[in-house]
């Protein structure tokens, strides 16, 4: 595999898009009530969404991560996430069931350690054949830091200082491997040639390093790297780090805007202006007319946001039961009982101010003479990365996105689960493939090569090869120590 040289400083469109598959769990954007809606758990469901969204060449499957259950009221929130298992031990087994999908674990920087995190990866792109790929996350708040012995221990303003020397460090044991290391005959006298993996080592402020990394590198060179933070300092670090940007700005001036500060920040880093892939979170409500894709919008909102779900929602910025309030109704006329929402509600809910926000809320309400339901369907809905139409028209509307390049793709969340990707792969990918926007097959047999990524740059080319270290006896005897990054 070959590495980049001369970064692009000018942005090309590929005139191409990708897909991939958010499996979200239970949340406000999942219909799990409805008599279509499965399991959000059964292995059966994981499995049938990668197999159709293979079938649909998507890119990648992704996974996101629940370290701990939301809290309401002080109890395990009955309506919310349910469906996150462990990302990387379920994409291994999706891996034996599927060939050529990538496969994304959302994994904290937090709450892991970089050579035992970055090992588990190394393991499921191997085991997958160059397919995996790493969701960059950070959490600071203690409330999930309790359920791994450490509590609150990383300030916020460090989360990004600390996930920046984690992956940094990650990259360097993937890199210290040579890429000719592995014996390619039977009759070779040792399975890996003398001096093909060095020592590394970090000595930082956060966690000390020291390791030979014990597997050799996958097809893809090492996994790709997605990340999802929105904040400056995010689009920096993804900017320096990321393969793939999780974005959040799907609607088409937005997603233009948002490349252009991207390939700025890229080109900031020293990284050509192609290098960085883009793919927004989205919703898709599709049918053979526009006027049944709005009546199945509204069938679908009306699931998503039921009764309970609606006072729910509002009790978690009051802080009290609102049992008594009528859905249809309008919103509480009291006031919350806790002055800030706390990170036990969710990552979205921290920070809110809960009085200044339920007299907004009211205000608002009361304009624009919504219900509690009504208003809480609103808040909710992702109406900014919905895309609602018949086939032929979000086809057309997509179509224009490839030609600009605003972005490289799409990230589904589908809202019914196992069935939920169904009316896209039959339908809509065709129509885009008419239209020369979406690939006909797998380019390749990796990720990496699937999403149009360049190989990447050594994180320790440059360095001389250390001293031989001979695997095959079990022992290291030399070492040299990588540059310290961070």
């Amino acid at each position: 595999m070959s590495h980049s040289t001369r970064p692009a400083t000018e942005f090309t469109p590929s005139g191409q898009l990708q897909l991939g598959v958010f499996f979200q769990g239970v949340n406000s954007g999942t219909v799990w009530k409805a008599a279509e809606s499965g399991s959000q758990t059964d292995f059966e469901s994981f499995r049938r969404i990668a197999q159709t969204a293979e079938r649909g060449l998507f890119a990648a499957f992704f996974l996101g991560e629940g370290l701990r259950l939301r809290e309401h009221l002080g109890r395990p929130h009955a309506l919310d996430v349910a469906g996150r298992p462990d990302a990387q031990t379920a994409l291994a087994a999706l891996a034996a069931v599927t060939t050529n999908i990538g496969l994304v674990a959302t994994q904290n920087t937090t709450y892991n350690d970089p050579a035992d995190l970055a090992h588990r990866l190394s393991t499921l792109d191997l085991l997958s054949s160059g397919r995996a790929a790493w969701n960059i996350v950070t959490t600071d708040n203690a409330w999930t830091g309790a359920n791994f012995r450490r509590g609150g221990y990383l300030d916020h303003a460090d989360r990004y200082t600390h996930a920046e020397a984690f992956v940094e460090t990650a990259k360097r044991i993937w890199d210290a491997w040579d890429e000719d290391a592995i014996a390619t005959s039977a009759s070779s006298a040792r399975w890996s040639a003398e001096g093909a993996a060095r020592r590394v080592r970090h000595n930082g402020r956060h966690y000390t390093v020291d390791v030979v990394p014990r597997l050799p590198r996958s097809a893809q060179y090492r996994p790709v790297l997605f990340q999802a933070g929105d904040s400056p300092e995010g689009r920096d670090f993804a900017a320096r780090q990321a393969d793939v940007i999780f974005s959040a700005h799907p609607q088409l001036d937005d997603a233009l805007d948002f490349r252009r500060d991207i390939v700025e920040r890229t080109l900031r880093a020293g990284r050509g202006a192609n290098d960085v892939k883009i793919m927004p979170a989205s919703e898709f409500i599709l049918a053979a007319t526009p006027q049944e894709a709005l009546e199945k919008k509204a069938w679908v909102r009306s699931l998503q946001i039921g009764p309970q779900q609606a006072i729910a929602y509002l009790e978690q910025f009051w802080g009290r039961e609102l049992q008594g309030y009528d859905p249809d109704g309008p919103l509480p006329d009291i006031d919350p009982v806790v002055e800030e929402t706390s990170e036990t509600r969710g990552s979205g809910f921290h920070g809110a101010k809960a009085r200044q926000l339920a007299d907004q809320w009211r205000a608002e309400a009361k304009e624009k003479g919504l219900s509690i339901r009504q208003f809480v369907s609103a808040k909710t809905s992702r109406g900014d990365s919905t895309f609602t139409g018949s086939y032929t028209e979000v086809a057309d509307r997509l179509a224009e996105y490839a030609r600009t390049g605003a972005v490289d793709g799409f990230n589904i969340s589908p809202w019914l689960i196992p069935t939920g990707l169904d009316d896209i792969v039959n339908h809509l990918v065709p129509e885009l493939q008419e239209r020369g926007v979406y690939p006909t097959q797998y380019a390749g047999s990796t990720l990496r090569e699937n999403l149009g990524l360049a190989a990447p740059v050594r994180a320790d080319a440059g360095n001389e090869p250390g001293p031989v270290t001979s695997l095959d006896k079990g022992s290291v005897t030399g070492s040299v120590t990588s540059p310290a990054t961070a």
